[in-house]
């Protein structure tokens, strides 16, 4: 009996760590596993320190030996009348004398967001707010630091911190739905990925700003519950309506036009700026000349980039820089332009590859400063005391990410040291960089380097997540490629179980196994990638969850994606969703022929771009997918927004047969079981797009079911949102691959 009862103990001892050493859902998606970083980096002036953030202070510290140097603000340490408990953002001023702390962040789309701003003097430690009159949006402060200026209910405004802290309305015009001024429509917004869209010049002496006038912009929609966190108390006896303007495809957008702010005669003017009625103004920005703002345009097709020198005080324009890229412009023009004393730095694709451009002042190409058949990706900074470029490109292939200098010879040095992902942010004087490393199997590594690349200190290796990764036994990615029957080559990663994450399971060989694919496949996306954020939930772990369920779980970016060049990228356009298609059944094809895949249960999900890609890849007419989950899908590009949809698909005027290739016409050729997931508060991809799919299957006579979100948006998260969510994926493909 005694052996008995010890047996017994054992096992139940072993099948309780067992499960203890289990992924659970519930764990990884509440965050149980999030890497640790540093909050809030921002250089110092003084080329030497860097400030970072934790909520509750603001601390300077050494870039060369990471130690703490200064506590530039602490909430338990100010003096005046205002008190917060903690912050969420803060904006130093140009010379750090001043500090624009963050509170009470309400967001409104992906970028934009109302706050709570005060106004911290790091000298006497005093905090008073920005201003009385409600929260702000997107401030920002004079090159002298002596004025901020920001936005309340689409009006700019101007607080003069050395009157008092005297507050002054720009404009009077702005009103929702009606007129923007000094920062950007929906779909602006969305699509060139900005939230402020105004400027100081040099001295302080200007101010100048987009104003976007929406009047003509058809609005839209959608219904509004009481529903729960948050809880909307003014829909619990009836529901009601968001209304915003959003232009679709081949719709009218808002008219744009630039305009400038004398602060001292409070003069206002418009730019003469020679744009087209349906063009785009992306970006603008003054230059170190107080006369010269840089004003950048599109055309509505996107193919033409032109950058005007304009005078905030004659209002005359100069063309100084037309680049012209066909078929379309991506956005990393107006991510990446940095300006310095007499010049700026461009990227374009206009050799095939993202590279950097250096030009003066006056629109003078001086030299290209990167090149070759590789995409720069980011770019850290230019000095021209040395001629030194940093950037951040793949040239060691797609997948990977590493750092660079190129000098003022074109001489090029590699300053990250481990091969993966790596991202840096520079120290003013490009005398120091903070690098952040990770690959697949390791969390981010964050590190303090010189100019050279040599490692000083190790801010954060992610140990503790490491340690307890390691009492899983977690399966990684594993990098594949191949080569589709139209004789294209691509790449993926692919997660496995193994006998230490399935009980009982036999070697890969000799089971089959069902696939669950996931992909985004938008124009210029790349999901596989050797970085710890690759998959789903930061260190793939919604696939190794899966894996540990017995799946195998495939990636493949497809033609389109990006990393690989223009060439490469931009074969979709006209055809958004054909391409990628083909080459997601290529994908399920080429796993069929593996001796451990179950051909008959392969799956495929994604969401947004990858929703809509979902429903394409079922219905593309072989048959590969026993089942799916959309989430949050375009079904019919005419129903998506104008920059977005026009830059790959010009307009349904213009390319009817495009557009007519979507989900909704293809709904009779649906193969396999289907679920689709929305939030109806979407106001990126509105769930018009479900219901409008959801009647075309019902006509085509096609089985499907439908998960909807009352109030979530495109991120459909909130509460317990998140979780339920990606429990009913993954149930339905246990239902629905499993059980074939």
């Amino acid at each position: 009996m005694k052996h008995l009862l010890l047996s017994l103990s054992l096992f139940l001892l072993t099948a309780f760590t067992a499960q203890a050493d289990k992924l659970t859902l519930d764990e990884i998606s509440s965050g149980a596993f999030a890497a640790k970083g540093v909050r809030g980096v921002r250089p110092l002036l003084d080329g030497e320190r860097y400030a970072q953030m934790d909520g509750k202070q603001i601390t300077a510290y050494s870039f060369r030996t990471g130690e703490q140097t200064d506590v530039l603000f602490d909430v338990k340490n100010t003096k005046g009348d205002a008190r917060i408990e903690a912050f969420s953002d803060y904006i130093l001023s140009p010379d750090e004398k001043t500090i624009l702390i963050q509170t009470q962040r309400q967001p409104i789309y992906r970028h934009s967001a109302t706050a709570t701003y005060y106004i911290y003097n790091v000298q006497n430690r005093t905090l008073t707010p920005l201003s009385d009159g409600g929260p702000q949006e997107v401030p920002a402060f004079s090159r002298d630091g002596s004025m901020v200026a920001f936005v309340r209910d689409n009006n700019l405004f101007l607080v003069k911190l050395l009157f008092g802290n005297a507050e002054v309305q720009v404009t009077k015009d702005g009103k929702f739905n009606e007129i923007i001024n000094g920062k950007p429509d929906w779909v602006n917004e969305e699509e060139f990925s900005f939230d402020r869209a105004f400027d100081f010049n040099a001295d302080g002496t200007m101010l100048a700003w987009i104003r976007y006038d929406e009047r003509a912009v058809p609005q839209y929609s959608f219904p509004m519950y009481k529903g729960g966190f948050p809880a909307h108390e003014e829909f619990a006896e009836y529901p009601g309506l968001y209304t915003y303007k959003y232009p679709m495809a081949g719709a009218q957008n808002s008219t744009v036009t630039v305009h400038s702010y004398d602060i001292k005669s409070h003069r206002i003017q418009q730019m003469k700026l020679p744009l087209e009625p349906d063009g785009y103004v992306p970006r603008i920005q003054f230059t170190s000349d107080p006369e010269k703002l840089l004003v950048l345009t599109q055309n509505r097709h996107q193919d033409r980039l032109d950058i005007y020198a304009a005078n905030p005080r004659s209002t005359e324009c100069k063309l100084i820089v037309r680049d012209q890229v066909t078929p379309y412009i991506t956005e990393e023009p107006y991510k990446n332009l940095q300006l310095f004393d007499g010049g700026f730095v461009l990227t374009s694709e206009r050799s095939g590859f993202n590279h950097l451009y250096l030009y003066d002042l006056n629109g003078t190409l001086k030299r290209q400063l990167t090149s070759g058949d590789f995409v720069v990706g980011s770019f850290y900074g230019y000095d021209p005391s040395t001629g030194d470029t940093f950037f951040g490109s793949n040239e060691q292939g797609p997948q990977y990410r590493a750092v660079y200098r190129a000098d003022a010879k074109g001489r090029v040095t590699c300053l990250s040291t481990q091969k993966g992902t790596n991202s840096a942010i520079f120290s003013r004087t490009f005398k120091y960089f903070m690098n952040t490393f990770s690959n697949v199997s390791t969390p981010p590594v964050i590190t303090l380097c010189d100019a050279k690349g040599k490692t000083l200190k190790t801010l954060e290796d992610n140990a503790a997540l490491n340690a307890k990764l390691s009492t899983l036994n977690l399966p990684s990615p594993e990098f594949f490629s191949f080569t589709t029957s139209e004789g294209v080559q691509l790449n993926g990663y692919m997660v496995k179980p193994s006998s230490a994450t399935v009980p009982n399971a036999s070697a890969l060989g000799t089971t089959k196994y069902p696939v669950i694919m996931y992909q985004y496949s938008g124009p210029g996306s790349q999901q596989v990638l050797d970085q710890w954020n690759v998959g789903n939930m930061g260190g793939c772990m919604l696939e190794r969850y899966l894996a540990q369920e017995g799946f195998i779980c495939v990636c493949v970016d497809g033609r389109g994606t990006g990393g690989r060049g223009a060439k490469f990228e931009k074969q979709t356009y006209q055809n958004l969703g054909l391409l990628e298609a083909r080459d997601q059944v290529e994908t399920a094809l080429y796993l069929g022929t593996l001796p451990y895949v179950d051909k008959d249960r392969i799956g495929i999900w994604g969401w947004s771009y990858g929703g809509f890609m979902t429903l394409m890849a079922m219905t593309e007419g072989r048959g590969v997918f026993a089942a799916g989950v959309s989430v949050a899908p375009v079904t019919n590009y005419r129903f998506y927004d104008s920059v977005y949809t026009e830059r790959f698909m010009r307009t349904p005027k213009e390319n009817p047969k495009g557009y007519d290739c979507n989900p909704m016409t293809r709904a009779a050729q649906l193969h396999g079981d289907l679920l689709i997931c929305h939030g109806t508060a979407d106001d990126n991809v509105h769930y018009r797009n479900t219901a409008e799919l959801t009647e075309a299957l019902v006509q085509a006579d096609k089985p499907f079911m439908q998960l909807i979100y009352p109030n979530r948006n495109h991120s459909i998260y909130g509460g317990n949102t998140r979780l339920h969510l990606y429990r009913s994926l993954v149930r339905w493909f246990q239902e629905h691959l499993t059980a074939k």
